[in-house]
């Protein structure tokens, strides 16, 4: 890993996306940003810690910022810089920052006081999975998580009325049931793509109709790591 050099960055809120698997997918410019920061947030101090340590960061202080405390945590930290003028980098413990992660507070928080919030492109799982699927990409909707049990139906009822490319993240423990509601309200022959583990030793992309994928899911029993899955809403015969 390069050199983590010490740079004097203005007082503003930094979204830094960190790595969801290869670590060598960290940038230059978060390393810099990591380095400098008076202040790490993250979801958890311990995970943030050990990928510090990986990278070789020295940083200057971490502080929480996660669900349960979001709400109190984003006020002191935009008070915090606007009133000392120090810089603040936000993480999520894989990923980038706000997408299915905390961070939508405090950005809202630190916009409507006048801070500055600088976002740094990087690391996030969407994007590989929507590319990696072969299915169109000029437009997708990014759902996030299915919400676990009140309200999942009209959930898929209203994905399934979407025109464009779909892509939802989904538990290990729930890809099973997901799938099955992909068959019920989109049709067994709509054409999905399982993307897991992206970024890690064992990356892997399960193509197929939603029958198709429910058999192997059947023979395999279970789908482990971090899953995303991307749905086809094109109708590959009117285009070709």
């Amino acid at each position: 890993m390069m050199e983590n050099k010490i740079i004097e960055l203005e007082a503003a809120l930094y979204l830094v996306p960190t790595p969801i698997g290869n670590l060598e997918d960290i940038t230059i410019r978060a390393l810099k940003v990591l380095s400098s920061a008076n202040i790490i947030a993250c979801e958890d101090t311990r995970t943030t810690q050990g990928l510090l340590k990986k990278l070789d960061i020295r940083y200057e202080k971490l502080v929480s910022y996660h669900e349960y405390n979001e709400r109190e945590r984003a006020v002191e930290l935009v008070k915090h810089i606007k009133e000392n003028g120090i810089s603040v980098a936000l993480v999520s413990d894989a990923g980038t920052p706000a997408l299915s992660d905390p961070g939508y507070r405090i950005i809202n928080e630190a916009i409507n006081n006048d801070v500055k919030v600088i976002p740094l492109p990087g690391a996030n799982a969407l994007l590989p999975a929507l590319l990696g699927s072969g299915f169109a990409t000029n437009e997708f909707v990014f759902l996030g998580f299915p919400p676990q049990k009140k309200g999942r139906q009209t959930f898929l009822q209203h994905a399934a009325a979407m025109p464009q490319t779909l892509i939802m993240y989904e538990s290990t423990h729930r890809i099973g049931k997901l799938i099955k509601e992909i068959v019920e309200h989109f049709g067994e022959e709509t054409e999905i793509c399982i993307a897991r583990e992206l970024s890690k030793m064992y990356e892997e992309f399960l193509r197929g109709t939603a029958r198709e994928i429910a058999d192997i899911f059947a023979e395999r029993k279970e789908l482990k790591g971090e899953i995303v899955v991307v749905i086809n809403k094109r109708d590959k015969a009117k285009e070709e």
